[in-house]
C-alpha cells in the first residue's frame, strides 16, 4: 500500500503540473501514466474494495451517454459513485479521473460503486488489472477499423470482457453480436436484457451492422418478463417496460432513438445492480435531469438561437443521427477529421445515406476531411454551400452566415472537441473536462 500511496501522490503532482501548464481540468492521461509507472497494480489496489462492485460500460456507440445516465440513476438511489466523467475511456484515463477523488489519509475512494466507460480494447486491459463485477455491453458496429480491424474482432473483445465479469452482464437483445455473448457465459453469471419494444421493433435494422453473416438464422428472442423494453412516446419522451412495471413516461433532455436506447440500457443495469431496492420514481427523476454529454446532442444557445452539436463516428451512428434530426429544419455543417481518435479511414462515410439532406443542403463542410465530405455529399446530390477545412474559420463563417437561424453541426470526435472548445470560449460554456483532442484512446 505504501507504493500505491506514493503513486497517488506522484500522480496528483503531475495533475497539478498539467493544470499549471494550461491542461484544463488536468484529466489527461499523463497523471494516470505517472501513477501506473510507479505502481503497476494501482487500479486493483484502489478499486478492488468497492463494496457494491465495479461496472464496465462498453460497446461501439453510446458509452458516454449511457454511463452518465446509469451514474445518475444510482446516485438517485443514494449510492456514492466513482466514474470517469471526462470520457477518457482507457485505463490511464480512469486513473487520472480517480486521483482527485482519493482520500489523502487512507488513499482510498469514498464510493460504494465504480461505474466506468471503457473503450472496447482497453476494457480488457482494465479487466486484467481488476475484474469487473458487472458489464453493460451496448452494441457492435464498424468504428476505427484501423484499430479494431474486422467487426468480428470487436465482438470478440466484448465477449472476452463478459468472461471477465464475476457477477452479471447486461446485453442488447437486438444486436446479434451482443446477444450471442449470453451463450458463452459461465455458470453463476446473471444475465439482464434491454432492447426495443414492439412499437419500434421495425427500426432494429437501422441500428445494426448490415453483415449477412451476423444475421443468418437470427432474430431477436421473444421478450422475457425480466427484459427492459423501450416504448417511445415521441422524440424525447419514453417508457421503459419492466415486465408488469414501467419507468415513465419520462422526458429526456436529449432527443432521438439512440438516447432512448441508452436510457433503457442504463435502467436495465440499475435494476440488476439494485435488485429489490430499485425504485421507479428515483429512476424517473434521474433520467429527467441528465443533460447530454458534451457534443453528443448538446444544445448551445448561440445569440438566442439553438445550435446542436451532434457527434458522429461510424455508419450506424450517423444514420441514426440523420434520422433523429431530419424532421427539424436547421442550417447544417459537417466537420470530419481523421485523427487517431477518429479513425484514419473515413471510407465509412460511403455507407451512410445523406439523401435526407438534399432539400435543405449542407451549408459548409469542414475539418481535415472537409473536401472528402463535400465529395461524398455530391454523390448523393446534396448541395454544399462551401468548404473550409480550418475549423475555427469554418465556425466563424457558419455562425455569421446563418445568424438568427437554428443550426446543427454533425462532427467527428476530435473535430467536436475543437468546436466545443471554440464555442465554450465564445459563449462562456462549462469546460468539457477533456484536455485536448486525441486523448480518447491515446494509450492504445
Amino acid at each position: 500500500m505504501l507504493r500505491t500511496t506514493i503513486a497517488a501522490l506522484a500522480g496528483k503532482a503531475a495533475r497539478r503540473a498539467a493544470r499549471l501548464r494550461g491542461g484544463g481540468s488536468g484529466g489527461s492521461a499523463l497523471p494516470g501514466l505517472v501513477a501506473e509507472k510507479i505502481d503497476p497494480g494501482f487500479l486493483g489496489n484502489t478499486l478492488g474494495g468497492m463494496p457494491d462492485g465495479i461496472v464496465v460500460v462498453s460497446g461501439t456507440n453510446g458509452k458516454t451517454t449511457t454511463t452518465k445516465m446509469l451514474v445518475a440513476i444510482m446516485r438517485a438511489h443514494g449510492k456514492r459513485v466513482f466514474t470517469n466523467p471526462t470520457g477518457s475511456n482507457f485505463t490511464r484515463g480512469v486513473i487520472s479521473a480517480m486521483l482527485p477523488e482519493l482520500s489523502g489519509r487512507s488513499g482510498g475512494l469514498d464510493a460504494d460503486i465504480a461505474i466506468l466507460e471503457l473503450d472496447e480494447a482497453h476494457a480488457l486491459h482494465f479487466g486484467r488489472a481488476v475484474a469487473p463485477t458487472h458489464a453493460l455491453l451496448l452494441n457492435v458496429a464498424r468504428d476505427q477499423l484501423d484499430r479494431f480491424a474486422e467487426i468480428d474482432q470487436t465482438a470478440g473483445l466484448l465477449t472476452t470482457l463478459a468472461s471477465m465479469t464475476t457477477k452479471g452482464v447486461v446485453l442488447n437483445r437486438d444486436d446479434p453480436y451482443v446477444n450471442r455473448i449470453a451463450s458463452t457465459l459461465g455458470a453463476g453469471i446473471g444475465v439482464g436484457w434491454f432492447g426495443l419494444g414492439e412499437s419500434v421493433g421495425h427500426r432494429i435494422e437501422e441500428l445494426q451492422e448490415h453483415d449477412a453473416r451476423a444475421h443468418e438464422d437470427w432474430s431477436p428472442p421473444p421478450a422475457g418478463l425480466g427484459d427492459a423494453l423501450l416504448d417511445p412516446v415521441d422524440d424525447t419522451q419514453l417508457v421503459v417496460r419492466l415486465g408488469p412495471d414501467a419507468v415513465g413516461p419520462v422526458t429526456l433532455r436529449q432527443r432521438g432513438l439512440a438516447a432512448m436506447i441508452n436510457a433503457t440500457a442504463a435502467t436495465a443495469t440499475a435494476r440488476m445492480l439494485l435488485g429489490g431496492a430499485f425504485d421507479v420514481a428515483a429512476a424517473e427523476q434521474a433520467l429527467r435531469t441528465v443533460a447530454p454529454p458534451f457534443g453528443r446532442g448538446e444544445v448551445i444557445d448561440v445569440d438566442g438561437t439553438p445550435l446542436e452539436l451532434v457527434l458522429v463516428k461510424n455508419p450506424a451512428g450517423f444514420t441514426v443521427a440523420l434520422g433523429t434530426y431530419e424532421s427539424t429544419p436547421a442550417a447544417t455543417m459537417i466537420a470530419i477529421n481523421d485523427d487517431y481518435a477518429d479513425g484514419r479511414d473515413v471510407s465509412w462515410l460511403y455507407d451512410v445515406s445523406f439523401e435526407s439532406l438534399r432539400e435543405k443542403g449542407v451549408a459548409l463542410t469542414s475539418g481535415v476531411r472537409g473536401w472528402d465530405m463535400a465529395l461524398r455529399l455530391d454523390y448523393d446530390d446534396v448541395p454544399v454551400g462551401g468548404t473550409e477545412v480550418d475549423l475555427a474559420a469554418a465556425l466563424e463563417r457558419f455562425l455569421a452566415e446563418h445568424r438568427g437561424e437554428p443550426k446543427r453541426i454533425f462532427t467527428s470526435y476530435t473535430a467536436m472537441l475543437t468546436l466545443r472548445r471554440l464555442l465554450g470560449e465564445r459563449y462562456d460554456l462549462p469546460e468539457m473536462g477533456v484536455d485536448a483532442p486525441g486523448t480518447k484512446g491515446a494509450d492504445a
